[in-house]
């Protein structure tokens, strides 16, 4: 029981260590957000998405799709006995990546591929994890 616990919550660290890296690391060293923009504001964002480069935002979609399959499968790894935690490990970073799109006015084409990718790691983090879980890749 504990140590799905901790499975769950070192799984979500590390997905969110892992979007953190990609998104923030590399994706604005590659592609800095423009001056007037305030990373840590969540209203200077949403006013100026339209000056964030194209690059930076297929990096938001790279960490998210990243930070799912690197969180279950650490999740998986821990636990060895259930898949439960690297479910809700899962999940919540899913779910995270859903608020991110509907909080944020972003272009179609980014809401469509951030959904779809967070769905398909979310499949293939099951099946990572899964490997460790059960000794066979689902």
């Amino acid at each position: 029981m504990l140590k799905n616990v901790l499975a769950t919550v070192i799984g979500f660290v590390v997905a969110a260590v892992v979007v953190y890296c990609i998104e923030t690391l590399l994706g604005h060293t590659f592609f800095p957000l423009p001056e007037s923009i305030d990373p840590n504001n969540m209203e200077s964002i949403k006013t100026n998405m339209h000056l964030i480069p194209t690059g930076s935002k297929i990096f938001v979609v790279i960490a998210h799709f990243s930070g799912i399959i690197a969180g279950m499968t650490v999740a998986g790894m821990i636990s060895k006995t259930s898949m439960i935690p690297a479910y809700i490990v899962g999940g919540l970073m899913v779910a995270a990546t859903a608020v991110t799109i509907i909080m944020l006015p972003k272009a179609l084409w980014f809401s469509i591929s951030d959904a779809l990718l967070a769905m398909a790691a979310f499949f293939f983090g099951k099946s990572f994890a899964s490997r460790h879980v059960f000794g066979v890749l689902v």
